[in-house]
């Protein structure tokens, strides 16, 4: 198992929801089943079925945050180089195909979300910007074809 980086806000992020889960859904959900089995007969009660199902996703949640919380190795990015794209960087692009700008910004696997614009260092396009400076042109290899971009600008926020 390898550490994944992920960014301070995104590290308290998922505990929150693991907090969040163990300290109020997961009671809800029991509450729920002691309900649900008070009604009787359990082989032909649905609220009983769908308070177990929930149980079962809440479970499942709280197991996959407490992994990826282990995973975590929190990363500084006002430790690292500013002048080309690392962890953390919000990078301007230009579409050289379609002359549209984008920007991103770097973060861990846990934390990206593509709608935020925040894209994961080791997807395609996260993988190909990391240390690369503006003006700089960086090319995803994509399956409909390769996609060139121009590097416009690298902040930090």
């Amino acid at each position: 198992m390898s550490r994944r980086p992920i960014t301070r806000a995104g590290y308290e992020s998922l505990s929150k929801e693991l907090k969040h889960l163990k300290k109020s859904e997961r009671p809800k959900v029991i509450q729920e089943i002691a309900e649900a089995r008070d009604h009787g007969d359990l082989s032909e009660n649905a609220e009983y079925d769908a308070a177990k199902e929930r149980q079962g996703y809440v479970e499942g949640k709280i197991k996959d945050l407490e992994y990826r919380l282990s995973l975590a190795e929190i990363i500084d990015p006002s430790t690292l180089p500013h002048d080309r794209g690392v962890f953390g960087a919000k990078v301007r692009l230009l579409n050289l195909d379609t002359d549209e700008e984008e920007e991103y910004q770097l973060v861990g696997p846990d934390e990206s979300d593509v709608k935020q614009k925040k894209i994961s260092v080791f997807s395609p396009l996260g993988n190909t910007l990391l240390g690369k400076e503006v003006d700089d042109t960086a090319i995803v290899k994509a399956p409909r074809g390769d996609i060139e971009y121009e590097i416009l600008d690298i902040s930090f926020d």
